[in-house]
């Protein structure tokens, strides 16, 4: 780890990062102001206009698109209000724009120097490559809100949301394979649970970007019912034309999904602490699965008292918050059961 110390660093500051940009991404769509910058340009783009001229130049060009035609020009749209929303859209793209000068120029200078094995410089490629595609999904989902319909798809709003996590994962595991060079004895039977519990999560960021991208937070604010008297609410099954689309379209039955995995994920931490107890782990190995332990249940209360607010700035936030914790011990749990 000494010799890597500064690789380390590196990949952890990377990690901070992430973290920050899709807090910032959740303001971004808690606020609306996804679509406030209308267009993108690597160089242009990089600060926001600097005089009142190019404010009203850049707003007028927003009034040519149809979140503002369908929507805020009923709302006594000032340009005070587009200066709002168009600050966290700019923060969140320049905030791109940083972790990529920060992963590729210090990846280029620890390769002039010779501080990366081959494996090491093989992840980093990786590495490289999942953030320039996690910015062309960031356009690529921006771009579905610009041409008929005033939001952005569910669909592309969650890819892009789950990559991002995708990515931050995969960054820490680089960052622990240097903190932690030297393998431990695996435990199959913890691992395999670790890694089904690992995919279950997935899916359930995946749906918590459908539910942000469809708003299916603000539907049926009861729980543990759906409603006062219905577990599954009739909607579920009524919404859209078929089963697939009410699961995946329909705000109901995404929101439905979305709940109800929430309940298998806690019984996965659960399950995992259970039948680690019957193995001799090492410290690092029992911190980490009593960590999944206690930050899932944080995060299955902040989803509940999310849904029963009807989803405050402050509370989506903090839930988005947590299950990027979340999905950290996670990573890091399944990393010391696995090397």
């Amino acid at each position: 780890m000494k010799n890597n110390k500064s690789v380390i660093i590196w990949l952890l500051s990377g990690c901070v990062l992430l973290f920050i940009m899709v807090m910032v991404g959740g303001i971004t769509r808690l606020t609306n102001s996804g679509l406030s910058m209308t267009d993108w340009h690597l160089v242009t783009d990089t600060f926001p206009p600097l005089t009142e001229d190019k404010w009203v130049d850049a707003f007028e060009e927003y009034k040519k698109f149809p979140e503002y035609q369908k929507i805020n020009i009923h709302n006594d749209f000032t340009l005070s209000d587009y200066k709002f929303i168009y600050f966290w859209e700019w923060f969140h793209r320049f905030i791109g724009r940083i972790i990529g000068l920060v992963f590729i120029i210090p990846f280029v200078y620890f390769l002039v120097k010779k501080r990366l094995d081959t494996e090491t410089i093989k992840k980093c490629v990786v590495l490289l490559l999942m953030g320039g595609f996690q910015g062309f999904l960031g356009w690529f989902m921006v771009k579905s809100g610009l041409i008929d319909n005033p939001d952005v798809s569910h669909f592309r709003l969650s890819l892009h949301l789950t990559f991002a996590f995708i990515t931050f994962a995969y960054t820490l595991w680089v960052a622990l394979d240097l903190i932690y060079p030297t393998k431990n004895e695996v435990i199959t039977s913890l691992r395999s649970i670790a890694r089904v519990a690992l995919v279950i999560l997935l899916i359930q960021i995946i749906y918590g970007g459908f539910v942000a991208g469809l708003n299916a937070g603000l539907v049926h604010n009861h729980w543990p019912l759906m409603s006062d008297s219905q577990f599954i609410h009739d909607s579920v099954f009524i919404e859209q034309s078929s089963l697939l689309k009410n699961f995946t379209e329909g705000k109901s039955g995404v929101q439905f999904v979305h709940r109800t995995f929430a309940y298998i994920v806690v019984a996965m931490m659960f399950l995992l602490y259970f039948k680690s107890r019957k193995h001799s782990l090492n410290t690092l190995q029992q911190k980490g699965i009593y960590s999944l332990l206690i930050i899932v249940l944080i995060q299955f209360a902040l989803g509940v008292f999310t849904l029963l607010f009807h989803v405050p700035l402050w509370l989506g936030l903090a839930h988005q918050l947590v299950a990027f914790v979340l999905l950290s011990a996670m990573v890091f749990t399944l990393h010391r059961l696995s090397k």
